[in-house]
């Protein structure tokens, strides 16, 4: 399977730069896999597709300021850091820019000498271990020091950092956002709940497995970087209870997919799970958790179109996103969602 496959032509201008006002008024396309039709709605009217006694699964994962800006200390050489993984208290693997210029043993400073960091491994592209020395807590400092770390594709500034996360982040480690989660508000996520459909969490940190290009011509050979997961006792029983009751699991993004199926593969039922997930799905893949997936419009040749390619044939895929184009919707973080039932 070639990753051209998965490329398509996209009119720049469709690249949404800034959300919308109102978080719930995103253009939402239907997509039934059984029967190949789209329809077009809004988002708000997602709850006209979820069922009594379905079961909403989000990522309520937080996205930290991951972008630090720094100086080598031997040559006050300019450093881009973007924090993608917590190994241990005070040691994360980031992606390093210029990387060339940061080897092992050395230092980096960050405001002044607030915070250093000293390079303790140097892996492939532009991945390191930083351990990082300070005093105080390490999150505030973030947040006094770090920018959030919008993709490449959005230039336009941010006005509103908490436009860039979902209403109910809640356990901080992301380096970006699941952005499917991004067109919930507590309200519609209230009128959801009473309707009889459950609501659950799990947490996937992204990081570089999320966002990372496929280098490889050949799909399968393609590697994901592995990011942490965990979900609770309690999601887990709820999702086993929707399963014996013959309801759906709906998943709200790739990220929470890639988590439920993670956990199916292994167990072939949910637990209560934490660890680290590599796991890629790209068609052939045979799904294991979720009947329904809430994602929003993603890159040409990316692991993410592949995922939900796998999820409602290519074909499918490909005809919604030329649909999606033709109807002007918005593409990428702060786009419109589809719904693929």
């Amino acid at each position: 399977m070639r990753v051209e496959e998965f490329d398509f032509d996209l009119p720049k201008e469709l690249i949404a730069q800034t959300p919308l006002k109102n978080r719930e008024e995103s253009r939402l396309l239907i997509l039934n896999r059984k029967t190949g039709e789209i329809t077009h709605k809004h988002f708000y009217d997602i709850i006209e597709y979820l069922n009594p006694g379905d079961t909403l699964v989000l990522n309520n994962t937080k996205v930290i300021p991951a972008r630090l800006y720094g100086v080598k200390q031997a040559t006050n050489a300019h450093i881009e850091v973007l924090l993608l993984n917590q190994k241990a208290n005070d040691v994360w693997e980031v992606l390093c820019r210029p990387a060339k210029r940061v080897k092992v043993g050395t230092i980096i400073s960050f405001g002044d000498g607030i915070l250093t960091a000293k390079c303790i491994e140097s892996f492939d592209e532009g991945r390191r271990y930083l351990q990082f020395e300070y005093e105080g807590i390490f999150l505030e400092i973030l947040d006094k020091l770090g920018e959030m770390p919008l993709p490449p594709y959005i230039t336009a500034k941010l006005e509103d950092k908490d436009r860039y996360q979902t209403v109910y982040a809640k356990i901080e480690g992301s380096a970006a956002a699941p952005t499917a989660g991004l067109h919930f508000t507590k309200g519609l996520l209230e009128r959801i709940k009473n309707k009889g459909i459950n609501i659950t969490y799990l947490t996937l940190h992204v990081g570089l497995g999320t966002f990372k290009p496929v280098s490889e011509s050949d799909v399968e050979k393609h590697k994901m970087h592995s990011e942490f997961y965990s979900v609770n006792e309690e999601t887990a029983k709820t999702l086993n209870e929707t399963k014996k009751n013959g309801k759906r699991i709906i998943s709200v993004g790739t990220t929470s997919t890639r988590t439920l199926e993670t956990i199916m593969t292994k167990y072939g039922t949910f637990k209560a799970d934490s660890g680290y997930t590599d796991i890629f799905i790209y068609p052939g893949y045979e799904f294991k958790a979720i009947d329904g997936l809430i994602t929003n419009f993603h890159l040409p040749k990316s692991t993410l179109i592949m995922l939900v390619s796998a999820f409602a044939s290519k074909g499918l895929i490909m005809k919604a996103y030329q649909e999606a184009i033709k109807e002007r919707y918005r593409f990428f973080s702060f786009g419109d969602a589809m719904f693929i039932e």
